[in-house]
């Protein structure tokens, strides 16, 4: 009981008195030393900075102070660990952050000379010597440094505070960090050094200001060397790897960084560097697609340019151009027009066509109108400004035919259409239907080439991932990444809904990659490939934007040109300038031998060879082919019909005027009289129905037929440029060549047409009725309506 109470005694007499004041003040000092760092450590701005999948650097761009400075891009690499240590601390790993013994004899040797000459510092000294930014050589600064480096050494381990070295050390001018000496001085990352460069960096931060590339190089490869010889002797490398590297150049002056993909550098964060799914090889071989190209479009002054390439299976991006190397801001080079919004031109198609096929509507081979069609004022026309009559509808997906087009968009449902690709969230698709009407097919839209990239690639991967499993899923049209690590389609959910459906895709591919395809306004000879691609192109109004989007089973390209600033010009189409880059760009793209293979939910079907859609009784010429899995639904066809003709053939007959045991009956392929018209003069074999016999009643059979105006339609007066009233062309066309059609306007006889059946008349504002009638008989009436703002309403015109 003494003893303890002895020792509390002795406790209490410590901690009271005169030696209170002692250990508050030990507790100050504790308190300093634990919170002597400064936080953060290190506030410095990084450069942005942009790798590609393999580590390689794409791209970076200087940080806010006016540094080389990049983010850490991991753990110092064992060649510059070892030479950096055995040059600056030798004991790294053995003190505690402090080495006494070189304290020492700094000291001694700044006593000799009367002035500071060595400093003693650690590695863990000269990283708390960077962190409070460099301050002046001083008594006091360094026993603040010695406080900290302990302090430091108790947070940190020893590897962390080398990182911290080699990413903050200066190698001479604006160049700071590891990272960034080895791509200025060397154009490789750190970890792909050898042993002579790495010791060249190793000495540089002990003197950056001294010796650095392009100064002093005999000091430089002095030092250099001798830090070789002191790794040799202590058993790093062996003489062999010594005399090699001695034999290496010094680095020269700095070289400038890679500036591969200077549009991504902006999302990027400046605290971390973005490790991308981009192959720097094909992005440099993508770049050097352009620069080709550059020359020829500047020639007609487009300046802008956007390539996107994706891999299809997992959704990464290889290739990322999002402008033309090189234009200046004057050319808006600094826009990224792979993210811009732009008239979607004919990109929309193949998707109506896919779900046309899937709701039984048309048949890959169905008859589609190709004539002159206004539809509540609106006129769209083909590119060519030519009408086929009617046209397969692959044919009319292969050749984009605008016409075709728009009746169907209007017999699918504008509105069903809209909600559709609102499902597929295209985020620049963002108003209602109502505001696009059936321009939403030719380019009425907007939409990015990442959008785009991503439904063509989506298409592709909903027709693999069916094949390979027999299920759909609801991550098939996830955006694209362009993170290295991220994993997309890794936790799939199965649905019972496609987006397209496997069989109405390989049909629409097949059109779009037939290499027999004839295309708008050129020859596919100039783009004949050993590789198949299935590629769609698309020109909006006024030559301002030119698109191509091609995919395979691997890889989906996109590809934009035209003017970040909207301005058109002459001859920009897709066919023209996006789709010959496109083509260049797969041909550096690996080679492919598979294509997609026929997926197992076509059915067979009964089709009429003639028209494409299932065949009617009528119907003599048939073939048993597959067809999309709902291709039931399609109507039959109407194009067959069964005649009858007298016994030359020249004549059609029917009971009520002809002895029925001397009619010979034919199965015929007809086509409604405008129709007819357009379809003669591109197929010659089209035989038009025979007249009808003297004396037989035709039953009000049609064989006229008026193209323009359409009943119901609205004209504007057409005026000249000095207010002067235009003329407005009427056309009719007749099944009978050589048919004279007599013309009639409200009751007032115009004139008499023997063919081609067109008259022009000036109109009066006010509404008309138009009458027309053959020889035989048929009438054919229209009425229509003439606005004129500036003109009350009238009711005549004049031929």
């Amino acid at each position: 009981m003494r003893r303890m109470k002895g020792k509390f005694f002795h406790l209490h007499h410590i901690f009271s008195g005169r030696y209170r004041f002692l250990w508050v003040l030990a507790g100050l000092a504790f308190f300093l030393f634990w919170f002597s760092l400064p936080e953060p450590l290190f506030d410095a701005p990084y450069a942005r900075v942009v790798y590609d999948r393999d580590g390689e650097l794409l791209g970076a761009r200087i940080a806010a102070d006016g540094q080389w400075r990049l983010p850490p891009a991991g753990s110092v690499p064992y060649k510059f660990r070892q030479s950096v240590v055995y040059f600056e601390d030798e004991w790294f790993y053995r003190h505690p952050g402090v080495n006494p013994v070189s304290l020492v004899k700094a000291a001694l040797s700044n006593w000799r000379a009367g002035k500071i000459r060595r400093g003693g510092s650690t590695i863990t000294m000269q990283v708390i010597r960077m962190a409070g930014g460099n301050p002046p050589r001083t008594y006091f600064h360094k026993a603040l440094e010695i406080v900290r480096a302990l302090r430091l050494e108790l947070r940190y381990s020893k590897d962390s505070i080398l990182r911290l070295y080699a990413s903050h050390a200066p190698f001479g001018g604006n160049v700071v960090g590891l990272e960034a000496a080895s791509w200025r001085y060397y154009g490789r990352p750190p970890n792909r050094l050898s042993w002579g460069e790495s010791a060249a960096l190793a000495v540089l931060p002990n003197a950056p200001s001294a010796i650095y590339p392009g100064k002093n190089r005999r000091e430089f490869l002095r030092k250099r060397n001798l830090l070789l010889d002191k790794l040799r002797r202590k058993g790093i490398i062996d003489s062999l790897t010594c005399a090699l590297a001695k034999e290496e150049p010094l680095p020269g002056r700095p070289r400038p960084l890679p500036r591969l993909a200077p549009h991504l550098l902006a999302s990027v964060p400046a605290d971390r560097p973005l490790y991308t799914s981009i192959s720097k090889d094909l992005q440099g071989r993508i770049l050097d697609v352009m620069r080709r190209y550059k020359s020829y479009f500047s020639a007609n002054k487009i300046h802008n340019m956007g390539i996107l390439v994706v891999s299809v299976p997992d959704g990464k991006v290889l290739a990322y151009a999002g402008n033309m190397p090189g234009p200046g801001k004057v050319e808006a080079g600094e826009v990224d027009v792979i993210r811009a919004r732009r008239s979607t031109g004919s990109l929309l198609k193949p998707f109506l066509y896919a779900w046309s096929y899937g709701d039984g509507i048309i048949l890959p081979q169905s008859l589609l109108s190709d004539i002159p069609t206004q539809i509540a004022g609106y006129h769209p026309e083909n590119f060519d400004h030519t009408y086929d009559g009617a046209v397969p509808a692959s044919e009319a997906l292969a050749r984009s035919l605008n016409v075709p087009a728009v009746r169907l968009l209007r017999s699918y449902g504008l509105e069903k259409f809209h909600d559709n690709l609102r499902r597929l969230h295209i985020s620049t698709i963002d108003r209602p239907a109502s505001h696009y009407g059936l321009s939403l097919i030719l380019g009425g839209a907007e939409i990015t080439l990442w959008e785009a990239v991503r439904l063509y690639a989506g298409m592709a991967r909903e027709l693999n991932r069916y094949n390979a499993t027999g299920h759909y899923f609801t991550d098939t049209y996830d955006s694209p990444s362009l993170l290295r690590d991220t994993v997309l389609f890794g936790q799939s959910k199965v649905t019972e809904r496609p987006v397209f459906g496997a069989g109405n895709i390989w049909f629409v591919f097949k059109a779009l990659s037939d290499k027999d395809r004839p295309v708008e306004g050129d020859d596919w000879a100039l783009y004949a490939s050993a590789r198949r691609v299935a590629w769609k192109t698309g020109t909006s109004f006024g030559h301002r934007d030119a698109w191509c989007v091609g995919v395979t089973p691997r890889y989906a390209v996109g590809v934009w040109v035209g003017n970040a600033d909207g301005e058109g010009r002459p001859g920009l189409t897709g066919i023209s300038a996006a789709a010959p880059v496109m083509f260049d760009v797969f041909r550096e793209l690996p080679p492919e031998t598979a294509w997609f293979a026929r997926p197992d939910d076509l059915i067979r079907g009964n089709i009429c060879r003639q028209s494409g859609y299932p065949a009617s009784p009528a119907c003599r010429d048939t073939e048993e082919c597959l067809i999309p899995p709902h291709g039931e639904r399609a109507p039959v066809c109407t194009y067959h019909r069964i005649i009858h003709l007298d016994r030359s053939g020249r004549y059609r007959v029917h009971a009520g005027c002809y002895d029925p045991q001397r009619m010979q009956t034919q199965s015929r392929f007809v086509l409604p009289p405008v129709e007819a018209w357009y379809y003669r003069r591109k197929h010659p074999s089209y035989r038009p129905l025979p007249p009808w016999a003297p004396g037989c009643n035709t039953s009000g059979e049609g064989n006229l037929g008026l193209i323009y105006p359409t009943p119901g339609v609205k004209i504007f007066l057409p005026r000249d440029f000095d207010g002067q009233r235009q003329k407005t062309v009427f056309k009719a066309v007749h099944r009978r060549p050589g048919a004279r059609i007599y013309w009639h306007l409200d009751r007032s006889f115009l004139t008499i047409t023997e063919g081609p059946h067109e008259v022009e008349l000036y109109l009066t504002p006010g509404p008309h009725v138009l009458t027309l009638m053959d020889e035989d008989g048929e009438i054919k009436q229209c009425r229509f309506s003439v606005t004129d703002p500036e003109t009350g309403p009238e009711s005549s015109a004049k031929p």
